[in-house]
């Protein structure tokens, strides 16, 4: 049984909170955040369509599958982690890179940032693999 109230919510907040999420995740450098909290409150989102909408549309939200999504988080994390090595420094050393932009100045970013990135699709990818498991037991 569907409810209108619960799905124009939905429609209302989805956007508004994978923003926030992506907010959470550049923010947890110099603030608290980061791509665990920033993957949970994306994950919340998905949670969200699927109580309103089924486990279907929370798949099709993101059109790639749940363990494809892990796998692109767990590359980019140990990737994070073990490039330094490359370069001639230690596992996990971090690096800082400066890029000036018209209009916008100067943006930093390090790589941890990558790793962040990681830690948020892999929490991202386990939670929509939940909800696929879940929505099919359902469905069935």
């Amino acid at each position: 049984m569907t409810s209108l109230i619960l799905e124009t919510g939905t429609r209302a907040v989805f956007h508004t909170i994978l923003v926030f999420s992506v907010f959470l995740l550049f923010a947890g450098h110099n603030a608290p955040g980061g791509g665990f909290i920033g993957g949970l409150v994306a994950g919340a989102a998905l949670v969200l369509r699927f109580v309103a909408y089924g486990s279907q549309d929370a798949a099709r939200t993101v059109r790639a599958r749940p363990e494809t999504v892990l796998g692109a988080g767990v590359f980019a994390a140990a990737a994070s982690a073990i490039a330094p090595w490359f370069a001639g420094g230690q596992l996990l050393e971090s690096r800082l890179w400066a890029l000036t932009l018209p209009l916008l100045g100067t943006i930093k970013a390090t790589s941890v940032l990558v790793f962040d990135v990681g830690v948020y699709f892999v929490v991202v990818g386990l939670v929509l693999a939940v909800l696929v498991t879940l929505g099919g037991e359902l469905d069935s």
